[in-house]
């Protein structure tokens, strides 16, 4: 089996300006350094379904969805926040990322493929079960992680976020499910300001001060993350990838450099491999220097696939 590459040409028409760093370009620069390192060619492309709205309601409310639907324009931008807009196809680029998200899930449980990464846009890990924020409008890992619970009967998942801001959105709707455990690292204080008060043997939250490197990093891994996800042995791991803390990236101050992705993938996949028959589902989240992050992505994949 090879590692699913999911993605969709809507996810590339949601744009929320010039100068907003979430920009379509984000994709392009993670499908070019794919093909410059050769390894697009050894991935399983496959086209995101638009997501249907029985698995958007198992983690956000039905006055949410409609919200959002309403508030699609015929031209132009809406704002939902002063970060969070929506063109014309942003309905559509979302109901394609939580999609993808779901097909990932399919295709990991079903043997399909050894796992997958979910190349979409806009993210997801700041929407609440009640709010888009953050440039999220669903939360796509929440999505697929209920998936995994309710639609293949799965009885412990594990959510790891390592983007550089906290996923209050996916804290906001797993905080009271016994089934799900959520290890994250983020910078602090930072947008969005949370993750600090949460914390549980389920919500292991690790705030970083600002220019941490990869060393603060991998001890907070090794110190928290580990032990939790052993200690609860999740039948499958989705990630919130988010590059946005690397060395180059602009949006905040964590200085982490492509190694780290890679060696934080390998815990991931040993931890999936003792526990999980080595299903693991990766959704994109942020990372805004393009460079940056096409090199991240691709070191990720290049672990994640064992090329």
């Amino acid at each position: 089996m090879t590692t699913a590459f999911i993605s969709h040409s809507d996810c590339l028409l949601h744009d929320m300006g010039t100068f907003h760093p979430e920009q379509p370009a984000r994709l392009k620069a993670i499908e070019d350094q794919l093909i410059a390192s050769g390894l697009m060619d050894h991935l399983q492309h496959v086209e995101a379904p638009l997501v249907r709205r029985e698995h958007l309601q198992r983690v956000h409310t039905l006055r949410h969805i409609t919200t959002l639907e309403r508030s699609a324009p015929a031209s132009g931008l809406v704002h939902l926040d002063p970060d969070t807009a929506m063109n014309p196809h942003t309905l559509t680029a979302a109901l394609r990322a939580a999609g993808a998200a779901i097909l990932a899930t399919d295709m990991v449980v079903e043997g399909k493929a050894a796992n997958a990464f979910c190349n979409v846009r806009p993210p997801g890990h700041h929407a609440e079960r009640g709010r888009a924020m953050g440039f999220c409008l669903f939360n796509n890992v929440a999505v697929a992680a209920a998936h995994a619970l309710e639609g293949h009967g799965l009885e412990r998942v594990a959510i790891v976020d390592f983007d550089v801001h906290h996923g209050n959105g996916t804290e906001d709707i797993f905080r009271d499910d016994r089934r799900v455990l959520m290890v994250s690292t983020f910078q602090h204080p930072f947008y969005p300001y949370s993750g600090t008060e949460g914390r549980s043997d389920r919500m292991v939250n690790i705030p970083l001060a600002a220019y941490s490197s990869g060393r603060e990093f991998r001890a907070a891994v090794e110190r928290h993350w580990l032990p939790a996800l052993e200690a609860f042995k999740p039948e499958m791991l989705f990630v919130s990838a988010g590059f946005d803390a690397h060395h180059d990236d602009d949006m905040a101050m964590l200085k982490l450099v492509e190694a780290d992705y890679a060696w934080v993938t390998g815990k991931i996949k040993t931890v999936a491999e003792r526990h999980a028959h080595g299903r693991i589902v990766s959704v994109l989240e942020g990372g805004y220097e393009l460079h940056a992050l096409g090199r991240s992505v691709t070191t990720h994949l290049k672990v994640l696939s064992g090329l």
